[in-house]
């Protein structure tokens, strides 16, 4: 079990990436991000933490309890890859600020924190709850992939009428992974991803329909699925 206890082994000045989620179910492009995250921003670790009750979504079709169990199957093995468990074990909604701030207390301010994201995502980053804090308390990482419109260019983005947000990415980003390391929080980057065209909701539509979705989940997860009976 995993505690919001830093690691003993990890610097103080390297960065901790943090990745959140439903996990409906945990997929590998969720692992392949987290690697990819790994080595392009430098990160010490990837901190997986599923939403217990998210409030931005539908509702998961797992349990809090079957969801937090199929990370910790996915991760097993992963000595960077780590579980948070907070958020399935509060009776809170979930939302990213307050867990930000929970990571601050335990981490210290000094440690940078790098949330990590999809590319679409970010695009609908001004509609998350208190989103303006979370430069104070965290970079963001995001990830790139075809098909989406945020171009990384000097100070060039077509996000359109989101002024705030584009105003906020041409203020803060860079191109540098170093910058993620020389502060604790508020720059934007981004690092390319390996496009794997997999979905949470494409694997539950495969499993309803009965057909398998080997390869694109972790045999762990895939055996805990059927031995539950989840999404059929």
């Amino acid at each position: 079990m995993q505690t919001d206890e830093p690691s003993s082994s990890a610097p103080l000045g390297t960065p901790l990436g943090i990745l959140g989620g439903t996990f409906d179910p945990i997929h590998v492009a969720h692992l392949r991000l987290a690697q990819e995250a790994l080595e392009a921003c430098a990160l010490g670790s990837v901190r997986f933490i599923p939403a217990g009750r998210p409030m931005h979504r539908h509702q998961p079709g797992a349990s809090a309890a079957d969801r937090l169990e199929m990370v910790r199957l996915a991760l097993s093995g992963y000595t960077q890859f780590e579980l948070d468990e907070s958020e399935v074990l509060s009776e809170q909604p979930s939302y990213t600020v307050p867990t930000l701030e929970r990571l601050r207390l335990n981490y210290g301010a000094q440690r940078p924190l790098v949330l990590l994201l999809g590319a679409d995502a970010f695009l609908g980053l001004s509609r998350w709850h208190r989103w303006r804090e979370l430069f104070a308390l965290a970079h963001i990482a995001v990830a790139t992939r075809p098909g989406h419109v945020i171009e990384f260019t000097g100070t060039r983005t077509n996000m359109g009428a989101q002024s705030e947000l584009a105003n906020e990415f041409q203020t803060r980003y860079t191109h540098s992974a170093n910058a993620l390391s020389a502060s604790p929080a508020g720059r934007i980057s981004h690092f390319a991803m390996t496009p794997l065209e997999i979905s949470a909701t494409a694997i539950r539509a495969q499993l309803a329909a009965g057909t398998s979705p080997r390869f694109l989940v972790p045999d762990k997860v895939l055996d805990y699925i059927q031995a539950h009976r989840l999404y059929f």
